[in-house]
């Protein structure tokens, strides 16, 4: 999410209270009951940035169905024809959406008279021989005016091996489309780009670099990465910056319409009829059954009573959860689970409101209205290419990353427990006048990096896993 520090303690009861009833798993994975039951519907991450190698664009990533296992064949994970996949764009500070921008995919099988994925081996988009495919179709949605920027859009299949599937990152990346507009998109199988250790943060709280620091014993040793292995389905959009802003035109870092919200949903029809056929149908309006903006809030933040409700609740509604957020139960829970070493504050917790629910003054100030949105300073340059940023973004000086919207590489682990800690480092601290306690502000899990490295070109997400040869949980880099 390093050395020894009382924060290590709020974050691992923060987790622990999560797990108690959601399932043992992290952020934005399976976070909320009803949600963990439907997969397909469900956000795992989001991610926003202005490309490094396309300055004038930003390219926003969204992440669904949780904890891919590769090997998952024959009816390998794809994106749900029943849901209504979007994403949204505030440009306004009003947490209401200005550009939406749609998704809705169809699978075709080509032979329903065979059990097999693919009956051959897969060398393009269009071999007869890929038996289940998808395809989808991009609608942007600006002034109630819906446009169709793309139909029949292609996936590409699944990473399944050497025998199906060989030299895939190639494969994959004719499934990148350009649009209209300047704007390219990609949809598919991609590495699951979250790092943290879930074994040891779920294990009651303990984090394996800081064996000391917990009261059951442990053996101290380098975290261990338990999405490592895993794959993701990936939404990823790259849209010329100007088209996204509330005048169409790009600002300066210290323009207030720089600045736009971001957040990406799912949604259900509200009826469902099972067939006695074996299909199923889907009726009525659709409905919001998974949200997410910034990581680790409705995991941490959220108690598990309102979580469901969260998730059905746009960002404009947000207010409502405010009192989670100035008065943290998990910063009790710490204060009472380790009792040696500082308290962190447990009640007027505004800070917390600034870097999730506003933004933070001269970074990502959206104004006072409080939502859970991922704001991106559009004007502000990429600071290195993808997966080449510091992890630990505006905590360490580099202004380009969380919580300044969130990159492929930014630790958001780590960052997001040191600020729960009250331990921001000394340049956010100081900006802002916030609590920064040491050495609460230099805790971390050890879990420091993907276990894949980025690509440095769109769609930036790492090549996917595939089913015949892979391993889970990686060991982590030495902690710093």
């Amino acid at each position: 999410m390093p050395r020894l520090t009382r924060a290590l303690g709020i974050g691992a009861a923060a987790l622990i209270a999560a797990t108690s009833v959601a399932g043992v798993y992290a952020s934005s994975h399976r976070e909320a009951p009803l949600i963990s039951t439907d997969p397909g519907a469900d956000n795992t991450d989001l991610y926003a940035f202005v490309s490094p190698d396309r300055p004038d664009t930003v390219t926003i990533i969204a992440n669904y169905i949780p904890l891919e296992e590769p090997a998952g064949g024959p009816n390998f994970a794809s994106f749900d024809p029943a849901v209504l996949y979007e994403i949204h764009v505030d440009n306004n500070g009003d947490a209401q959406d200005d550009v939406t921008y749609r998704f809705r995919f169809k699978t075709t099988i080509q032979n329903k008279a065979t059990f097999l994925y693919n009956t051959g081996q897969i060398t393009s988009l269009t071999d007869p021989d890929w038996n289940i495919r998808q395809s989808y179709t991009m609608t942007r949605i600006k002034g109630g005016v819906a446009t169709t920027l793309g139909t029949g859009l292609k996936t590409p299949p699944v990473n399944i091996g050497p025998r199906s599937t060989p030299n895939y990152p190639a494969l994959a990346a004719t499934a990148v489309n350009s649009l209209p507009g300047g704007i390219k998109a990609f949809a598919g199988e991609r590495d699951d780009p979250f790092f943290v250790d879930l074994g040891s943060i779920f294990d009651l709280g303990g984090l394996r670099p800081f064996s000391n620091a917990h009261p059951l014993p442990m053996d101290p040793a380098a975290g261990v990465d338990g999405v490592g292995g895993f794959n993701t389905h990936t939404i990823a959009i790259q849209v010329p910056i100007a088209q996204l802003t509330r005048d169409g035109q790009t600002h300066a870092a210290n323009d207030p319409k720089a600045v736009i919200g971001i957040y990406a949903s799912a949604k259900r029809q509200q009826v469902r009829v099972l067939n006695t056929n074996g299909s199923s149908s889907s009726w009525g309006p659709w409905v919001q059954v998974s949200r997410l903006g910034n990581p680790l809030v409705n995991e941490v933040i959220i108690p598990v009573g309102k979580k469901d409700y969260w998730n059905s609740q746009k960002p404009a509604a947000d207010s409502q959860f405010e009192p989670s957020y100035s008065k943290p139960e998990l910063a009790a829970l710490v204060n009472l689970l380790y009792p040696p070493l500082p308290d962190a504050p447990t009640t007027g917790r505004t800070d917390l409101d600034a870097v999730l629910l506003t933004g933070v003054p001269t970074l990502n100030f959206t104004g006072p209205k409080l939502a859970d949105l991922l704001r991106l300073n559009t004007g502000i340059a990429p600071s290195a290419a993808v997966g080449a940023g510091n992890r630990l973004g505006v905590l360490a000086g580099d202004f380009a990353g969380f919580p300044n919207g969130r990159r492929l590489e930014d630790d958001v682990t780590d960052i997001e427990i040191r600020a729960v800690a009250c331990g921001y480092g000394d340049i956010l601290a100081g900006a802002l006048g916030l609590c920064n306690l040491s050495p609460n502000n230099a805790v971390g899990d050890g879990v420091n990096e993907n276990d894949m490295p980025f690509m440095t070109s769109f769609p930036y997400v790492s090549t996917p896993h595939q089913g015949y040869e892979h391993t889970h949980h990686r060991v982590g880099p030495t902690p710093l």
